[in-house]
């Protein structure tokens, strides 16, 4: 048993240093995923019953199609938002309503990264530049707050694919694992205000408040994102539905027509998602067509060998490498869903907030890098604030985890 189980945890070793290798070689996540499977195919000698079984079960199961259509449905939404300037109006409105150069500051980074698009964080670091030029602050802390306050959304947005997927890989409610993880989004802001801003004059200059204070009507613009959470968290409706109820009169709305529509739905629907979905739930089912699933789970049983410490490091090394909130769950969760018999929020929560933490802290994380590179800011001065940050927070994880426990 024992040497069947090394035998068994050695190629798992080696798929999981095989995905890590071509994560860092930029390979999608898709193609890895794909790759992966292979790999597992090789390494097991499955039949091809198995592996036909493992495909029919990923494929055309209702959680997939479900998963397709809420992450393709999300890049429409976000590219609606984007083509009416709605997100520059919420801006807008948040800047003529705010007094205090604090709320501004980091409201920037918050609106902007409330949709989940690559190099958001360029999008906002002439904005915190702009905020903070007559401020006694360094370039790592400027750094820092456009990086740092971009991120709370992660932990807890169902528009982010990270926790939508952390939600099916585990099989956990979406709504569940967004409630649980509000706490860390929370503790991240309050430890953004503790590492940084300490020397902020609040205050807005009156010269910067000759615009007028923004009107109820600006405030509509909040309306389309707030639906969503609406229609999620407190109807409980599931993600995809929400957001055709929410997309439909969008499109009335904004006069879109048949063409505008295709091609929006061409945009959301691309081949690059739905491979990367279809990589990722292939993977989760060939490793538990491969019987190391539950090879991995009885030992860790039998032997009495604790799960959490394998559910904090695992997805914190994998984020750490990756750099990516999808890379990390798709590459570890399903290993960590090998190693229990029944799987709780609480402990889902706890690997999510130790991967998340793991990819703020990655030197490949594409947030990270913008904002140093904008504000000409030493990478040792941002982890100076980030470390500590990110420590707190995952010391909250491991509190909320042993009482919920």
């Amino acid at each position: 048993m024992i040497q069947s189980t090394m035998l068994d945890l050695l190629k798992i070793a080696l798929i999981f240093g095989l995905i890590l290798l071509l994560l860092r070689k930029k390979v999608a996540i898709g193609h890895v995923m794909l790759i992966s499977s292979g790999a597992l195919f090789l390494l097991y000698a499955m039949n091809p019953l198995q592996i036909l079984t493992a495909a029919r079960k990923a494929f055309i199961s209702s959680i997939t199609i479900k998963l397709l259509l809420s992450l393709s449905l999300i890049k429409v939404f976000e590219l609606v938002l984007r083509e009416q300037n709605v997100l520059s109006s919420m801006m807008s409105t948040v800047k003529e309503t705010f007094v205090s150069r604090k709320a501004v500051m980091i409201s920037m980074p918050l609106l902007i990264g409330m949709l989940p698009s690559l190099g958001g964080a360029y999008f906002s670091a002439p904005m915190v530049g702009e905020a903070t030029e007559d401020q006694e602050m360094g370039q790592d802390e400027k750094a820092f707050i456009n990086y740092w306050f971009r991120h709370p959304w992660e932990f807890m947005l169902p528009l982010y694919p990270g926790i939508l997927f952390a939600s099916v890989v585990s099989g956990i409610p979406l709504s569940s694992l967004v409630m649980a993880n509000i706490i860390y989004a929370l503790t991240m802001i309050i430890t953004g205000f503790i590492f940084s801003m300490r020397r902020v004059n609040s205050p807005a200059p009156a010269e910067k408040r000759s615009v007028p204070h923004a009107g109820a009507k600006q405030w509509l613009n909040f309306l389309p994102i707030a639906a969503v959470l609406g229609l999620v968290l407190i109807l409980k409706i599931e993600l995809h539905s929400a957001l055709i109820i929410i997309l439909i009169p969008l499109f009335i709305f904004y006069r879109y027509g048949a063409i505008k529509i295709i091609r929006s739905l061409k945009h959301g629907f691309s081949m690059n998602l739905i491979i990367m979905i279809a990589g990722i739930v292939l993977f989760k089912e060939m490793m538990e067509a491969s019987g190391a699933v539950a090879n991995l789970s009885r030992f860790f049983v039998e032997n009495g060998i604790p799960s959490v410490p394998v559910f904090c490091l695992l997805p914190f090394i994998a984020g750490l490498l990756t750099g990516h909130t999808v890379g990390f769950v798709g590459s570890s969760f399903p290993l960590l869903l090998s190693i229990v018999d029944h799987v709780s929020l609480s402990l889902i929560s706890l690997a999510f907030v130790s991967g998340l933490i793991g990819v703020l802290l990655s030197p490949v994380h594409l947030c990270l890098i913008l904002s140093r590179e904008y504000f000409r800011a030493d990478l040792s001065g941002i982890y100076r604030k980030t470390i500590p940050a990110g420590a707190i927070v995952f010391g909250v994880a491991v509190i909320r985890y042993l009482i919920a426990r």
